[in-house]
């Protein structure tokens, strides 16, 4: 993606735009652009193919994994437009049903749905541009890990792997309804907490897996990012599937992408080591939490019934530690 971006980096980057806060130049989850004194603006868009069979959650994992990008970067969602591609012979109450889906989880956002584009493709695929605002000056970035803060995740992990077992027809339904239960949830309750925390490091845990939005947290803010396996939450049933190697391709693409960049424990054997790569569809934030920080935030997130697990630690160094 880096070799593909390189013409508009190229484009823009020897021109002037100073209220353009974040770009091309960093690795974070949107664009940044300043309004005025009080309020940046934040911008996103993402979509896919489906990762379950039902339309209606299909739509809504689209919209919450399109949503978060917005919350990764501490700002409120306020605006979208749908993108779509259908197929032209796919039942009317199927794309319905994507629509309506994406349209009900925007609203549980607070955001309005003006309008979009919709174009006609072999596969669906569905998902939002975004518009949110944010403080100015008080977006999380991917720079903001200091040595000495604790990680925490609000997610757990393994809907990659539970959802190709899907495709495979391999999944169980419990295990199945697990997953996209989470994968249906909003961050910005997450989101909130980190803002009444004034926490600066954060990302949310997507396409490139755990290990990939760590790395580019780990090389952004020039520290060493330190896990615990055996602190890192997993879907019941995740390990079956791992034992079956019912990996999305996209965990293969991830190992090799970032594999050189993580020493792993011995005592870690393959199938877990996969799942840190495993790619997540509208996964959890990573947060980094000052030491002197930890005790408060693990009591709001109490009170604000966020669930959160510490995971590991900020050290001085880099890359990733996984042990």
């Amino acid at each position: 993606m880096a070799q593909v971006l390189r013409p508009l980096k190229d484009t823009f980057g020897g021109l002037s735009f100073p209220n353009l806060l974040v770009g091309l130049d960093t690795p974070d989850d949107a664009a940044v652009w300043k309004l005025d004194e009080t309020r940046d603006l934040v911008f996103t868009t993402d979509f896919f193919t489906p990762v379950v069979d039902d339309p209606y959650d299909y739509g809504a994992i689209a919209a919450a994994n399109s949503l978060s990008d917005v919350y990764a970067m501490g700002g409120e969602p306020f605006l979208a437009l749908n993108i779509a591609a259908l197929p032209p012979d796919l039942p009317l109450e199927i794309s319905t049903e994507i629509i309506r889906g994406g349209a009900e989880k925007a609203r549980e956002a607070g955001t309005v749905i003006a309008g979009g584009h919709t174009v006609q493709d072999k596969e669906p695929k569905f998902g939002l541009a975004v518009l949110g605002f944010v403080p100015h000056n008080r977006s999380y970035t991917k720079s903001g890990a200091r040595p000495g803060d604790r990680l925490f995740i609000t997610k757990p992990l393994g809907f990659g792997v539970t959802t190709t077992a899907l495709k495979q027809e391999k999944a169980e339904e419990q295990d199945v309804a697990e997953a996209v239960y989470w994968m249906k949830q909003l961050n910005k309750t997450a989101s909130q907490l980190a803002r009444d925390m004034n926490l600066t490091g954060a990302t949310d845990i997507t396409g490139y897996s755990l290990i990939g939005h760590a790395f580019e947290m780990s090389k952004a803010s020039k520290v060493q990012m330190h896990f615990d396996m055996n602190k890192i939450p997993l879907l019941n049933g995740v390990m079956k599937y791992a034992l079956m190697g019912t990996f999305p391709g996209g965990a293969a693409n991830n190992r090799l992408g970032y594999g050189e960049n993580v020493t792993f424990s011995p005592k870690i054997d393959e199938p877990r080591q996969m799942l840190l790569f495993d790619p997540q569809t509208s996964g959890g934030l990573l947060l980094c939490v000052p030491e002197n920080k930890a005790s408060e935030f693990i009591q709001k997130a109490a009170a604000y019934d966020q669930p959160v697990w510490e995971i590991g630690r900020v050290d001085t160094g880099s890359g990733i530690l996984v042990d």
